[in-house]
């Protein structure tokens, strides 16, 4: 039987594009769900373009209620996967999926995580300190932001003429083709 997940998302969606690429003709594994916090992010018509089902939700549904937990558990959700979700998972969906919650973060953690660390703030940030290095870590998720155990991380060298853009493109290249490589990897051992 085919491992089912759910995608997390609260923008544009490229990454959670990319999944649903890659899983849409796979033999172990299907999208099943694409939730949302932002009614207006353009995952959501992403989703409707795979004919995945999608679902939105506000902060009281998600923080002060099990709806969210009881729609995935009916959905026999195997995977969760946060992809630009910027909202801190609740203690209640980390109970009832442990160790099945992964996220993707533009950087090396432990640097450039935490609290406000998305987007082009993580960027302008390694810009500004001059790193030599620059990359995408994915991890499982846990009651605190970007601190879950690391399962892989994906390096690329900033050249002295990198610009905001550059690495930001650099960087999502990589979450393009790293992300559903490793959802695969630990769907097939589940």
């Amino acid at each position: 039987m085919k491992k089912r997940i759910a995608i997390f998302a609260s923008g544009s969606g490229s990454n959670a594009q990319k999944i649903m690429e890659y899983f849409k003709y796979s033999e172990d594994a299907e999208i099943s769900l694409v939730l949302s916090n932002n009614p207006d992010a353009y995952v959501i018509q992403r989703a409707d373009n795979f004919e995945i089902p999608s679902h939105i939700f506000d902060r009281d549904e998600f923080y002060r209620s099990e709806q969210i937990v009881n729609m995935l558990k009916n959905l026999n959700i195997d995977l969760i996967v946060l992809a630009g979700f910027l909202w801190l998972v609740p203690d209640n969906l980390l109970k009832a999926f442990p160790n099945k919650i992964i996220n993707i973060h533009p950087a090396l953690l432990p640097k450039y995580g935490g609290k406000g660390m998305y987007g082009d703030h993580v960027h302008k940030a390694v810009l500004a300190n001059k790193e030599a290095e620059h990359g995408i870590t994915i991890h499982f998720a846990n009651e605190h932001f970007d601190e879950g155990e690391i399962i892989y991380q994906g390096r690329f060298k900033i050249e002295p003429n990198d610009t905001l853009e550059v690495i930001k493109f650099k960087g999502q290249q990589l979450e393009h083709q790293q992300y559903p490589k490793v959802i695969d990897s630990l769907i097939k051992k589940m």
